[in-house]
């Protein structure tokens, strides 16, 4: 910071730099969020289906391999938590993108709205 910048007016431009970023982050973070949501959706619904549906509801007790083999399970339960757990997390990541992206474009219009009222042109 130059010796001659007022600190308000660092710390303005800080926000800016700030705000400019989140912008630029925006919609990877949001592609992200809803890719890792969407594949933990698919693992964790495979999972139900290997781990409930198809042993206990169709009958389904072995392909190639004995699905009801209690270290098949364990490790499918363990599978099937982790996968809801990142389902979780995508949803997590993907509902603070939105509200950041929600927040910005208040910010923007607010900005916008105090350069119309002082005259200000950007």
């Amino acid at each position: 910071m130059s010796e001659d910048k007022d600190p308000n007016v660092a710390m303005i431009e800080l926000h800016e730099d700030f705000i400019q970023h989140m912008e630029r982050g925006g919609r990877k973070i949001r592609t992200l969020a809803l890719v890792a949501t969407l594949a933990s959706a698919y693992f964790a619904f495979n999972y139900f289906l290997q781990l409930i549906v198809f042993p206990f509801g169709l009958g389904i007790t072995s392909q190639t391999v004995d699905l009801v083999d209690p270290s098949l399970m364990a490790l499918e339960a363990v599978s099937l938590v982790i996968a809801l757990l990142w389902f979780v997390s995508g949803l997590r990541d993907l509902s603070f993108a939105r509200r950041v992206a929600k927040q910005i474009k208040e910010i923007r219009a607010l900005q916008a709205q105090v350069a119309k009222d002082y005259g200000l042109n950007k």
